[in-house]
């Protein structure tokens, strides 16, 4: 604190003014007479003289004391891309932005994000620099409230550092091992189990050895490589297995004036036709009458580069090609996931069967699995496959109701001629498709398959990663039918490649007494085979030979044993 001395004609001088203030005052406005009767205070800290406050301190000792740029990086880092002009946005966004742009003024804020969380922006602004020092200052403005009623505000600059770093797509063109070409694969349908069957023939044939990744896409897979000719070369396989049409597209990805060489990308992309093998479908009428005159209403009984169909009421076959069915196209009316178990009560043969075709026509007697009281007399193809006493899998069109405009002229058309239902090309009730196995199935599945097969390992999408419940157990049933499918199919189940499966081996341990001895015998047994040899081993003639099975609460009962 400073004292000041003053001297007597100061002194005198100072006496002259005290008693003019209050005229001088009286001249003053009302407000300004209130603030010249304000309080003062001395500052704690420095005993400045000061207005009073909540902290009673001064500006300058509060800024001294209170730092509220705390927490706030002085010096952080841009990600500058040289290939592209773009800087990295966190998390993993790069975005086109110019030096001083309000594009780059967002960038540099959210590298701050969590400091500035704490306190108030008040103004924001770049601080010139020269383009090629690789810093960029920014001057920020912000407010913070320090103690009660008191808000204290503080400018401040950060400093960047420009940092190069490669984006993921010029990372792509500038690597050598990058893909140049895709082969997309798609099939619209609800199911998988055209690409698990095609999964298969990949396998068996090692068509994918020149693959560099495999992703699964939303409805269907992608495969990618180096080389444009091997893309094409799975091109060429996938149009000798499966009906399909391509598109070819291709993008520029980079280009050298001076040289005259270009880099491009090539995409390949395959729809398959949304038909598979046991759908119910029914042809345009134009289509049926190119196809040999084929009723509309058939079954598809193969799909390999062209679709088989076949009437099961004449047992006429047609092969539809992929361009065939592109100019006229048809969906498929029922699924595999509509097919209804019956019950095969007696079966006529109409005729004697071909020993060269598989298949025969039939009258044959039906109820379902679950109504055995409900009977009914179909027509089928399958009646040297048949017998009383079988189960059969179809379609039950009594009450379908379908949303096709080529099934409406059909029934029609049907009904005009006054067809018969059963027979004589009408809308049947029920159509047989194949012959079911619901014994060996509950057999499987209790003892296990004793194959099993490999599979493609692929790379799941980032949107596809977090799939839900339902979506996993529709993904596990798709894969259990395709098992059903080759234990049933014989020709299916020749197309692909079986491996044997993982044996389960259970170890028991018998023990037998007789006569004050102790023998021990070690049984390794398979799963499927276990309860065959459990019966064996404990058929025995000597009936005072006693045989259990070791356990850990018979420890004790054992070690005695042991003993004697």
């Amino acid at each position: 604190m400073e004292f000041v001395t003053l001297s007597l004609p100061e002194q005198q001088l100072q006496q002259q003014q005290h008693q003019q203030q209050p005229q001088l005052i009286s001249q003053l406005s009302q407000q300004q007479q209130q603030q010249l009767s304000q309080q003062r205070i001395l500052c704690a800290s420095c005993g400045a003289v000061i207005a009073p406050n909540a902290a009673n301190l001064c500006i300058n000792c509060i800024r001294n004391d209170v730092d509220i740029t705390e927490g706030i990086p002085k010096q952080a880092i841009l990600n500058y891309c040289k290939g592209c002009d773009r800087y990295l946005q966190p998390p993993n966004i790069w975005v086109v932005a110019e030096l001083e742009s309000k594009e780059l003024l967002t960038i540099c804020l959210k590298k701050l994000k969590s400091g500035l969380a704490k306190v108030r922006l008040v103004d924001a602004g770049f601080i010139w620099t020269e383009p090629h020092s690789k810093r960029v200052k920014v001057k920020l403005t912000i407010q913070k409230e320090v103690f009660a009623s008191t808000i204290l505000q503080q400018v401040f600059v950060v400093e960047y550092v420009v940092s190069n770093q490669q984006c993921e797509e010029c990372t792509r063109v500038a690597a050598q091992q990058t893909w140049k070409a895709v082969v997309q694969v798609r099939q619209k349908v609800a199911h998988k189990r055209t690409f698990l069957w095609l999964e298969q023939l990949i396998l068996k044939h090692n068509a994918h050895q020149n693959t560099t990744n495999i992703k699964e896409a939303k409805d269907g897979i992608d495969f990618y490589y180096i080389n444009r000719a091997h893309a094409v070369r799975m091109v060429e396989f996938l149009r000798e297995m499966v009906p399909m049409r391509l598109k070819t597209s291709e993008q520029l990805i980079s280009q050298d004036i001076h040289s005259g060489s270009a880099n491009y990308r090539f995409s390949y992309s395959i729809e398959i036709v949304p038909i598979c093998k046991d759908d119910l479908v029914c042809l345009p009428v134009k289509l049926a009458r190119a196809s040999s005159d084929i009723s509309p209403l058939v079954l598809c009984s193969r799909v390999s580069n062209s679709l088989g169909l076949i009437d099961f009421n004449t047992l006429k076959s047609v092969d539809v090609r992929s361009t065939s069915y592109w100019d006229l196209p048809f969906t498929a009316l029922c699924e595999a996931k509509d097919l209804v178990e019956f019950f095969v009560i007696d079966v006529q043969q109409e005729r004697a069967p071909n020993a060269s075709n598989r298949f025969s026509l039939a009258m044959v007697e039906i109820a379902p699995s679950k109504d055995l009281s409900q009977t009914m007399t179909v027509r089928t193809h399958l009646g040297r496959i048949l017998r009383p006493g079988d189960h059969a899998l179809g379609y039950d069109l009594r009450n379908a109701n379908f949303n096709d405009a080529h099934f409406d002229a059909y029934v029609r058309r049907s009904t005009a001629g006054s067809a018969k239902r059963a027979g004589g090309g009408g809308c049947p009730d029920v159509v047989l498709v194949r012959k079911s196995y619901p014994n060996a199935r509950k057999r499987s599945k209790k003892q296990g398959r004793s194959w099993k097969l490999k599979k493609i390992t692929v790379e799941e999408e980032v949107e596809a990663i977090g799939k839900s419940k339902a979506e996993k157990v529709k993904a596990e049933m798709d894969y259990e039918l395709f098992l059903r499918d080759l234990e049933e199919d014989p020709e299916l189940r020749g197309m692909v490649n079986l491996y044997k499966g993982k044996l389960a081996f259970v170890l028991n341990l018998v023990w037998s007494r007789s006569d004050g001895t102790v023998c021990f015998s070690f049984q390794i047994q398979t799963q499927r085979l276990q309860k065959w040899r459990q019966k064996k081993i404990w058929r025995t003639r000597k009936t005072t030979r006693r045989k259990t099975s070791l356990r850990l609460t018979r420890r004790s009962c054992w070690t005695n044993s042991w003993m004697e």
